[in-house]
């Protein structure tokens, strides 16, 4: 396994595991690779450097476990503010948003999950989607 960080065209950085260099690259080439931010498909490798542990410079700049227990802890708040104040309509999500979004009266607030085909449908449609990184709440 092998760990990048990624860069879409709108300079959103994130990381990715893949099984290996090439699997990289087949992705991208299959246009199967997004942005977690904005949805691009226009990703690259962006430059990386070895992880080096037990030094207080490198944990000062990439956060400490307490650092990133409480991002994981934001997530898990807002992950819990969707799930009681949105409507979980699964994979019907697609059908669902342009039911809410072409009928003017509608102020229905949902969430689920689309294909990335889907997806770049309703972004044609100039429907705008938020993804949310969605922690599990028991690991």
């Amino acid at each position: 396994m092998i760990k990048y960080n990624i860069r879409c065209h709108n300079k959103h950085e994130f990381e990715s595991w893949f099984s290996d260099s090439k699997e990289f690259e087949k992705l991208k080439e299959k246009k199967l690779l997004e942005c977690i931010f904005c949805s691009s498909k226009k990703i690259d490798k962006s430059i990386m450097a070895p992880m080096v542990s037990g030094t207080k410079q490198i944990d000062d700049k990439i956060g400490n476990s307490n650092s990133l227990k409480n991002k994981k802890n934001q997530l898990l708040q807002l992950r819990k503010f969707v799930e009681n104040n949105f409507e979980f309509v699964g994979e019907n999500f697609s059908t669902k948003v342009r039911e809410v979004f072409y009928d003017n009266k509608s102020k229905k607030t949902i969430y689920g999950t689309t294909t990335s085909e889907e997806r770049k449908e309703l972004e044609e449609e100039g429907i705008d989607l938020l993804s949310i990184p969605w922690v599990s709440k028991d690991n």
